[in-house]
């Protein structure tokens, strides 16, 4: 390969919902992470790999910065540790229409080591006292080392403005992936995650956050693939609403997750999906592992 090449690993950090898994769909142009309105929705720290003629940009997308209450928060903490460590570039992501304040708890829970892109995102619903250009001016005298945008990741405004920034910051050197791959993770993976988004979508109030997707079978036949995943809850009665009355939510919830699938593998899918209770999962040190959270 003729000339400079650069590459390097841009880690995408902030709070719950700060916009952080939509960013990440953005920059790479292909929809990789779910997303959804509530918040703590990523729990994996998940790879994506941006490949150029002249450069290679391993993102990460980081479970959002909160204290831990659970197993499963000291887990999804513990790869935002692994992602502060190895980044080459941060990018820190805050909602704009929250105060500074919140930004300045953020940085107090984490050890930034490495050069940052702050993105001030959701300028399309600030509708605050103080006009943007002295907010930013707040911002900048702030974190006067960082580089500092204002963005809508969602309607896209300046969203071109955020790969020039980082490559005037990535390292010059070889490539770290080979391939056409876009991510680290594999299919049956992001089959969980498909499943999780829809429980997200579909159930309010704490079902989201007790549940878990275990794949139990990934089988793929001549005519169309077979996926069999346990969702795990905590309670009896989370069970029960899973499953609706006469079982028209979970049917409901297979419908929309074979659809989501199906569009992603590029395959036709038949999904079962089975629900376990687990009492005290995010807690149980052997259940997150079998679930997949090994930090």
């Amino acid at each position: 390969m003729e000339g400079k090449f650069q590459s390097g690993f841009v880690n995408i950090f902030g709070a719950p919902n700060a916009g952080k898994s939509t960013l990440l769909n953005l920059l790479l142009g292909e929809r990789l992470v779910i997303t959804s309105s509530k918040v703590q929705t990523t729990r994996h720290r998940i790879l994506g790999i941006l490949t150029e003629d002249n450069y290679q940009i391993v993102f990460s997308d980081t479970p959002g910065i909160i204290e831990a209450k659970y197993k499963l928060h000291e887990k999804m903490m513990a790869q935002v540790k692994s992602a502060l460590e190895d980044a080459d570039i941060a990018i820190i992501v805050h909602d704009i229409t929250k105060p500074m304040e919140e930004l300045n708890d953020l940085m107090a829970l984490i050890k930034l080591k490495s050069p940052a892109i702050l993105l001030l995102n959701k300028t399309d619903r600030y509708s605050g006292d103080v006009p943007l250009v002295d907010l930013l001016a707040q911002y900048a005298a702030a974190y006067p080392k960082w580089d500092i945008q204002p963005i809508s990741a969602k309607t896209k405004h300046n969203t071109e403005k955020i790969l020039p920034l980082i490559l005037e910051k990535l390292p010059e050197g070889p490539p770290y992936y080979t391939g056409d791959n876009i991510s680290d993770r594999n299919e049956r993976f992001f089959v969980s995650e498909l499943i999780r988004e829809q429980i997200y979508t579909l159930y309010e109030d704490e079902i989201p956050y007790h549940a878990a997707v275990n794949i139990q079978a990934f089988e793929e036949k001549t005519t169309l693939t077979v996926i069999k995943a346990d969702i795990v809850v905590s309670r009896e009665t989370q069970k029960m609403i899973l499953l609706g009355k006469g079982g028209s939510m979970i049917k409901q919830l297979g419908i929309n997750s074979r659809m989501s699938i199906t569009e992603f593998i590029g395959r036709k899918v038949h999904l079962e999906l089975f629900v376990k209770v687990r009492p005290h999962w995010r807690d149980n040190e052997n259940h997150l592992r079998e679930y997949g959270y090994n930090a």
